[in-house]
């Protein structure tokens, strides 16, 4: 591109966010740039940021190194209200509170000195990909998003046009706590109606990636697509797998498979035609990270990646990744092509395998149940998993925690309409469920053993190549879930908690019974709309 072409472009740009926005921004625009430029822009600009040993752009995300769903917000407007499952999840925002943070962060970005801007697409599928724009006042933020979104050719960058969804990004500046609907100075808040998401007072770019997918989560389900938290890889002979989890259960250690291909990590669409990515990047927790446990990722993390938050060698600027001094969340995004064995594009057919995974530190889920169309339906509601003693103040036993359709804060409609579809996906293209748990075995937390990954991989093995689909199951009871007496590469007292458990049957029965009722309890809040079979599908205690 000559410049006096680069110079139209910058024009074109500018007159589009001041017709779109109202940025009247009189500089030069930094659009679409390469990941050197980036780079170059954030190590002169921008304060914490340095290159780590292996090329990567290492990054602070400021005081915020998580995502801050207590400060999320979507606007009560006529086109979606009857549509959101209004409650914790989907807290209301006035439009005029809306248009408050919305001028205070164009107010914000028309002060800088240095604007970027990005667009891309989420959405693989070409038939239901939406357009998306992000306007930010920060290098890391354009590069986060030009790894995490699917990058356009020059052909299509060409002819973009107007994006369908735009995010404000003024995360340094704060949002003003005395503004209705505000609980502090962060706020992050979503407008169907504008297609528009404003960022104020975070600094974390987890927060643009997972506001898109709640956007698709929106947008998706209106098209009778099905929008999913969860990751998603091909065999060699084309049958796919989506894995289901919430944080620390293995979906994206399990999903990384040397003999599969992957189709993503965390965000996927079932749509009429089959499975498709969301996203054009991966974006991993790096906590202990090691080239042996996970090659893929490891290596991944080279030029054109972003590390967030992680402890790092001053001189050598090797990254230690044991360092939790800033945060447990050590993050890093890059670009799906980085991981060898990624399927591009990002399409697969219809899944064959639904994998629901947890882990259990309570120690009495099995290992592997195969479970009917019922039961998947009522444990994809559920979404559980558990902490263990020690990784919070406070707690000294294993704690449940439900998170809805493995990813409760991205919903918007009610859980029951996604698990409905889902259910009827699996049924009408014949797809197994499974629940996989990667938890404790022999006992709960402190007493029993984490399940080892080998045997972990094993039943995933076991489960892909069909042979697991052909053994002996019997009864477990409580939960009623049918499990194996048999998985190669398993030890058969592993499979049967009841069996493998160290202490004795009474206080196996009581733990059993104590984390039914956790269960049961929680599902009351979703009977009003479930039907009389998935509500039987959970434990009987």
């Amino acid at each position: 591109m000559h410049q006096d072409d680069e110079i139209q472009y910058m024009d074109e740009i500018h007159d589009q966010l001041h017709k779109e926005a109202g940025v009247d921004y009189t500089k030069p625009i930094i659009r679409n740039a390469s990941v050197p430029v980036l780079y170059e822009e954030a190590l002169k600009y921008e304060k914490g940021t340095a290159l780590t040993s292996t090329g990567a752009l290492m990054t602070s995300s400021g005081e915020l190194t998580g995502r801050s769903p207590k400060d999320k917000r979507v606007v009560d407007e006529e086109t979606s209200t009857k549509d959101i499952w209004w409650g914790p999840v989907n807290i209301k925002l006035t439009e005029q509170a809306f248009m408050i943070n919305r001028e205070r962060a164009v107010d914000y970005l028309n002060t800088r000195t240095r604007l970027y801007v990005f667009d891309g697409y989420a959405g693989w599928d070409p038939k239901y990909r939406i357009k998306v724009r992000v306007v930010c006042a920060r290098a890391y933020h354009a590069l986060f998003m030009r790894n995490m979104l699917i990058r356009p050719t020059d052909a299509e960058l060409e002819n973009f046009g107007s994006p369908d969804f735009t995010i404000y990004n003024a995360g340094q500046f704060p949002a003003n706590r005395y503004t209705t609907g505000m609980t502090s100075q962060t706020s992050v808040s979503l407008n169907f109606k504008k297609r528009e998401m404003v960022i104020l007072g975070t600094e974390y770019a987890g927060e643009m990636k997972k506001g898109i997918f709640t956007v698709m989560h929106y947008l998706m389900p209106k098209q009778g697509v099905l929008s999913l938290h969860s990751s998603a890889n091909e065999g060699p002979n084309g049958d796919v797998s989506l894995f289901f989890g919430l944080s620390g259960t293995g979906k994206t250690t399990l999903s990384a498979d040397p003999n599969r291909f992957l189709i993503g990590d965390d965000e996927h669409c079932w749509s009429n035609d089959g499975v498709f990515n969301i996203e054009g990047g991966c974006y991993a927790k790096t906590i202990d990270l090691s080239v042996e446990k996970e090659p893929e990722i490891f290596n991944a993390i080279k030029f054109g990646s972003v590390v967030e938050n992680v402890g790092f060698d001053r001189n050598t600027r090797v990254v230690d990744y044991s360092d939790t001094s800033l945060t447990e969340n050590t993050r890093c995004a890059y670009p799906i092509e980085y991981i060898p064995n990624a399927k591009l594009p990002c399409l697969g057919g219809h899944p064959k395998n639904i994998i629901l995974l947890t882990c259990d530190a309570f120690g009495v889920l099995p290992p592997v149940s195969k479970l009917s169309p019922s039961q998947a339906m009522y444990h994809f509601i559920s979404g559980y998993t558990a902490k263990v003693a020690g990784t919070e103040a406070g707690v000294t036993e294993p704690q449940a925690t439900f998170s809805t359709c493995f990813g409760a804060p991205f919903l918007v409609w009610h859980p029951v309409k996604y698990a409905t579809m889902l259910a009827e996906k699996m049924s009408h293209h014949k797809a197994d469920a499974w629940l996989i748990n990667t938890g404790w075995n022999g006992g709960a937390y402190g007493v029993g053993k984490r399940i080892s990954l080998k045997y972990s991989r094993a039943i995933i093995d076991a489960i892909h190549s069909g042979e697991l689909a052909k053994v002996e199951y019997v009864n477990y009871p409580t939960f009623n879930l049918q499990i194996p007496t048999s998985c190669p590469g398993v030890p058969e007292e592993v499979l049967n908690p009841a069996k493998s458990w160290l202490g004795d049957k009474e206080s196996f029965d009581k733990t059993i019974a104590k984390l039914g009722n956790l269960f049961v309890d929680h599902f009351n809040t979703y009977k009003d709309k479930a039907s009389p079979d998935v509500i039987n599908a959970g434990p009987v205690v």
